[in-house]
C-alpha cells in the first residue's frame, strides 16, 4: 500500500514539474487537493470518489486572466488504471475520478479535466476532457501528452496564429511519419489507410483505453483491425460495403512490420505508431475540427509515388476547398453533393462552414452531418479514406456512396437527396480513353435542384477547347445550364501533389439554360499569396490568403471588372472561357522584372524549340 502511494507520488511529481517549468507559471495558481477559493471548495464538498465526503483532486489550477476556466488533475501510478469501461470507478481510475470532479465543478466553471497515469515520464498516458458550464457533455480534446498552458489556452480559444503553428507542425509530422512508414516497408497506398484505421479505432473507448496494455504487436494488430470493423458496423453503410472496406484494412493483420517485434531501436512498433498518431494527428483533429487531415497525409505519402497520377487523382488544397464554400455562400439548409469525393475534402469544408453558421444550434448541426452531405467515390483505395474522414468528423460518414457517379442507380440515389450545391474536383484525363472532366461536371449539375450551384476545378485546357468532344460538352453545358463564372487559378496550385496541371474553377447554375445576353464573370486569380519552400511545400507562409480571398469574392459576387484581375464577357461554347482572352492589362502594375521574365521565357522557348 505504501509502495502504491509512493508510485502515485511519482506521477504527481511529473505533473507538478511540468506546470512549474511552464513559461506561464507565474500567471497560474497550482493548488493541491484543497483550494483557497471558497466557491471551488463548496462545489467539491460532496464530490468524494468513495462517496459521502469532500472531493480532493491531485491538482486544481486556476489562471489569473481566465476567471471562468478551471483545470483539475487526477493521477494514477498504474497506466492500466487510466480509464475504466464504464467510467464510474472513481476511486480506482484517473479518467473516472477527474470526470466526477468535473461534473461538480462545471456548475460554475468551464472545466478542463486532465487525467495522468504512469510513473515513467517518457511513457505516461494523458487524457484531456472539456466540460463547459453551459453543456453537460465531457468532450475529449488535445492529444495524449502534457502540453503547455499557452497551448491549452490557444486550443480552447481556437487561436488562429496558434492553429497555423500547429498546422505547420502537423505537416512536418506527415513527413516524419512518411519516413517512418517507408522504413517499415509499408507501401505508399497503404499508409493513409493505416492512419485512417488507427484514427477510427481510437474513437472506440475500449480500444483507446486498453491498447497500451496488449501483450504483443500481433495481438494489437488483430485488435486494431477488429475494432475498425466494430466501429464501421455501427454505421449505416450500403450493403456489402463494410466487407469491401475491411479488405483494404486487412493488410494490418499480416504486415510483418506491424505484427512482429521491432528489429532495431530506430524503427517504430505498432503501439508506438498509434501513440504518435494519437498525439500528433488526433490531438490536432480534436482541437481544430473539420480539417481534411487524411487528404493532407495522402498527398504527403504519395509524393514519391506515381500511383495517384495514373488514376488522375489530384487532391484539392484545403484553402481551395474552403474557398468553394464561400463561392456558393453555403447555407445551413444546403445539401451538398461531391460526385468525385476523393478523401472528402469538399464535404469536410462544407461541414465546417455550415456548422459555423449554426451558431451553436446542436440540433441543426446533427441534421447537417446526418443528411446534408453526400459523396460518390469510385476508386476502391479512396473510398475507405472518404468514409473514415467523414466518420472522424461526425454523422456524415454513412452518406459516401461506393460506385461510379455515372451508374443509373447512383444518379437516382444522388437526385433523391435533392442536393442544392455541387462541389467537385474530377479525375483529370491522362489518356484518350479517359472520361472527359466536363462529363463529371454535367453529371453533378444534372443531379442538382434547379438553381443549384455547381463549382468544379478542372484543367484550363478544358475551357479553352474550340473543337472536338470538349467543344460538344461546352455546348451541352450552355444548352442546359448557366455558365456563371470561370476563375484562372495559380499555375502551381497543385505543387504539393507533384502535379503540374494549370487549372481553373468553373461555376455553373443548374437547369437554367445560358441566356444569350448573359455576361459571364472571368477572374484572373493567379496569385493566392501562397508559395513553396523546398522541404515544406506550398503554403500560406505570409498569411496573405485571407485578404486575397476577400478581394476575389468581392469581385465575383459584385460582377466587377478590374484591370489585371477580372472582366465580364458574353461567350458561346466556341469561345475561350478564361480571363486571359478578354482582360485588359493593368499597366500600372508592370515592373522591370516582369519585362525581364517575359524576355527570358521567350529566349528559353526559342532555344528549346531550335534544339528540337
Amino acid at each position: 500500500m505504501v509502495k502504491g502511494k509512493l508510485n502515485e507520488r511519482h506521477t504527481e511529481d511529473i505533473v507538478r514539474e511540468h506546470f512549474k517549468n511552464d513559461k506561464l507559471f507565474s500567471k497560474i495558481n497550482l493548488e493541491e487537493q484543497i483550494s483557497q477559493i471558497p466557491k471551488i471548495n463548496k462545489l467539491l464538498k460532496n464530490a468524494s470518489k468513495s462517496g459521502g465526503g469532500r472531493g480532493m483532486p491531485e491538482f486544481i489550477i486556476t489562471i489569473n486572466d481566465e476567471k471562468k476556466l478551471l483545470i483539475v488533475v487526477e493521477c494514477k501510478a498504474d497506466i492500466l488504471k487510466h480509464e475504466s469501461k464504464t467510467r464510474d470507478k472513481y476511486k480506482d481510475y484517473a479518467v473516472d475520478g477527474v470526470l466526477l470532479y468535473s461534473s461538480y465543478l462545471s456548475a460554475e466553471y468551464d472545466v478542463l479535466s486532465l487525467a495522468v497515469s504512469g510513473t515513467n515520464k517518457q511513457n505516461i498516458k494523458v487524457s484531456y476532457f472539456l466540460q463547459t458550464k453551459e453543456n453537460d457533455n465531457q468532450t475529449r480534446i488535445f492529444g495524449n501528452r502534457l502540453i503547455s498552458i499557452d497551448d491549452i489556452l490557444s486550443g480552447l480559444r481556437q487561436d488562429t496564429a496558434k492553429k497555423d503553428e500547429k498546422h505547420e507542425q502537423l505537416l512536418e509530422y506527415s513527413q516524419t511519419l512518411n519516413y517512418q512508414l517507408h522504413k517499415l516497408k509499408i507501401k505508399e497506398d497503404k499508409r493513409s489507410l493505416l492512419v485512417s484505421g488507427v484514427l477510427i479505432a481510437l474513437e472506440n473507448k475500449d480500444f483507446y483505453r486498453d491498447y497500451v496494455g496488449l501483450s504483443s504487436s500481433k495481438i494489437l494488430a488483430n485488435t486494431l483491425t477488429d475494432t475498425i470493423q466494430e466501429q464501421l458496423n455501427m454505421e449505416d453503410l450500403q450493403g456489402d460495403k463494410i466487407g469491401k472496406l475491411m479488405e483494404n484494412y486487412s493488410f494490418i493483420k499480416t504486415h510483418p512490420s506491424l505484427t512482429q517485434p521491432k528489429k532495431t531501436q530506430d524503427l517504430k512498433d505498432l503501439k508506438e505508431l498509434i501513440d504518435d498518431i494519437d498525439e500528433n494527428i488526433n490531438g490536432y483533429v480534436r482541437t481544430y475540427k473539420y480539417y481534411d487531415v487524411l487528404g493532407q497525409f495522402y498527398i504527403e505519402f504519395l509524393r514519391y509515388s506515381n500511383s495517384d497520377k495514373g488514376l488522375g487523382i489530384v487532391l484539392t488544397p484545403p484553402h481551395i476547398t474552403e474557398f468553394f464554400t464561400d463561392i456558393v455562400d453555403i447555407k445551413t439548409t444546403d445539401i451538398v453533393l461531391d460526385n468525385c469525393t476523393g478523401t472528402g475534402g469538399f464535404l469536410v469544408s462544407s461541414m465546417k462552414k455550415m456548422i459555423e453558421k449554426c451558431k451553436g444550434d446542436t440540433a441543426q448541426e446533427k441534421t447537417i452531418k446526418a443528411s446534408q452531405l453526400y459523396g460518390v467515390e469510385y476508386q476502391p483505395e479512396m473510398y475507405p479514406l472518404a468514409v473514415s474522414n467523414m466518420f472522424l468528423h461526425g454523422d456524415g460518414k454513412s452518406n459516401i456512396f461506393s460506385g461510379s457517379c455515372f451508374d443509373k442507380e447512383i444518379i437516382e440515389l444522388s437526385k433523391s437527396k435533392k442536393p442544392t450545391v455541387g462541389l467537385l474536383n474530377p479525375p483529370y484525363k491522362s489518356n484518350k480513353d479517359d472520361i472527359e472532366e466536363f462529363e463529371f461536371i454535367l453529371n453533378n449539375l444534372d443531379c442538382l435542384q434547379k438553381h443549384g450551384l455547381c463549382v468544379a476545378i478542372i484543367p484550363m485546357s478544358c475551357v479553352l477547347a474550340q473543337t472536338g468532344e470538349r467543344l460538344r460538352l461546352k455546348e451541352r453545358l450552355l444548352s442546359k445550364h448557366t455558365l456563371k463564372a470561370v476563375f484562372s487559378m495559380p499555375n502551381e496550385l497543385f505543387n504539393n501533389s507533384k502535379v503540374g496541371v494549370v487549372s481553373c474553377i468553373i461555376v455553373a447554375t443548374a437547369h437554367i439554360p445560358h441566356p444569350s445576353r448573359k455576361e459571364t464573370f472571368f477572374g484572373y486569380f493567379k496569385d493566392d499569396g501562397l508559395y513553396k519552400r523546398k522541404t515544406k511545400g506550398r503554403f500560406d507562409y505570409d498569411d496573405k490568403w485571407r485578404d486575397t480571398k476577400e478581394q476575389w469574392l468581392n469581385l465575383y459576387e459584385n460582377n466587377k471588372e478590374k484591370p489585371g484581375y477580372s472582366v465580364t464577357k458574353k461567350v458561346t461554347a466556341s469561345d475561350e472561357w478564361c480571363a486571359e482572352a478578354y482582360m485588359q492589362t493593368d499597366y500600372a502594375t508592370l515592373t522591370q522584372e516582369d519585362f525581364q521574365d517575359i524576355v527570358n521565357n521567350y529566349v528559353a522557348f526559342g532555344v528549346t524549340h531550335e534544339a528540337i
